[in-house]
């Protein structure tokens, strides 16, 4: 075993009563530290208070030590050990610095995960967190934002979620009405995180189709051809975004050529709507450009 400590500090030019206020509001609706939607929300089972259970994505702790406008402990769920903590430390009326600290045991299996992995990611989420107390707190806002490592994109990209199979969902009346009598229908779904575009329009310009007709939570695009007509449906619904393909073809060259594409087609689909997914998380605005900034100091 060995002891992992991993330390982030910043000096942030705002009151701490400000920048407390803010911590305040980690998990909730408004959350304005939270650098989502790039990274999974922090999300608890019920407000930030000793005992609330969640974690962020795949990483699952609980609330164990919480001092309102200071800092607050996230102690790892079981089989994992250790904790991670935020804090607020006054240096004089109008500056304060933010430390995150994480601390835990590691086995050479869990290290050697850490240090490949894990570690470049929780870096650059860490920083990202801080960059928005900074952006939200300081009045001068955010002078240089931290810049991601190449190891850490291609680690990111790697973990980013992936579109699972489901039915074409009652909503999609655009894609129902396409053809009357389809060939082959298939749809596969994401969620969305909070900050990232709940219109379809926003996925208008990003996938490379016509667009046939618009819905106010529907887009439908596609393409004629002698052989084949194809129409790509993008839904977006109780917060999830949907992208159903239905195709119509029209002779035995169609078919024929559908034969082998619909070998690829579920490979393909799943890495465009991963793809486009993932440009639009990254292209919302952070959580501090969303959220109003609390400046007044929280209640003692």
């Amino acid at each position: 075993m060995r002891s992992v400590r991993n330390v982030h500090e910043r000096v942030i030019q705002a009151s701490p009563g400000v920048v407390g206020a803010l911590l305040d509001r980690v998990s909730s609706q408004d959350d304005p530290l939270s650098p989502s939607p790039v990274w999974p929300p922090i999300r608890f089972d019920g407000p930030l208070a000793v005992g609330a259970n969640g974690g962020h994505g795949f990483v699952r702790y609980s609330v164990s030590a919480y001092d309102r406008g200071r800092s607050v402990r996230f102690d790892f769920a079981p089989p994992s050990n250790g904790f991670h903590a935020l804090a607020v430390e006054p240096l004089d009326a109008d500056r304060c610095r933010v430390r995150h600290v994480l601390e835990q045991e590691q086995g050479l299996r869990s290290s050697l995960l850490w240090t490949l992995v894990i570690r470049p990611l929780h870096d650059t989420m860490v920083e990202e967190l801080i960059d928005n107390i900074e952006r939200a707190a300081s009045p001068a806002g955010l002078p240089r934002p931290y810049r991601w490592s190449r190891w850490a994109r291609l680690m990111h990209r790697m973990i980013w979620d992936r579109p699972t199979a489901t039915d074409v969902p009652r909503e999609a009346e655009l894609a129902h009405q396409a053809f009357a009598a389809p060939d082959f229908t298939d749809a596969w779904q994401l969620s969305l995180a909070p900050g990232m575009p709940r219109d379809p329009e926003a996925w208008r310009g990003v996938l490379p189709f016509a667009v046939r007709a618009t819905a106010s939570n529907e887009l439908l695009l596609g393409e004629d051809a002698s052989h084949l007509d194809f129409r790509a449906s993008v839904l977006i619904a109780d917060d999830k975004v949907t992208l159903t393909t239905v195709v119509k073809t029209h002779n035995r060259r169609g078919r024929l050529y559908f034969a082998v594409i619909r070998r690829f087609h579920p490979v393909m689909s799943r890495l465009m709507l991963r793809r486009v997914h993932r440009r639009l998380a990254f292209s919302a605005p952070p959580a501090s450009a969303r959220t109003a900034p609390a400046r007044t100091a929280p209640a003692r």
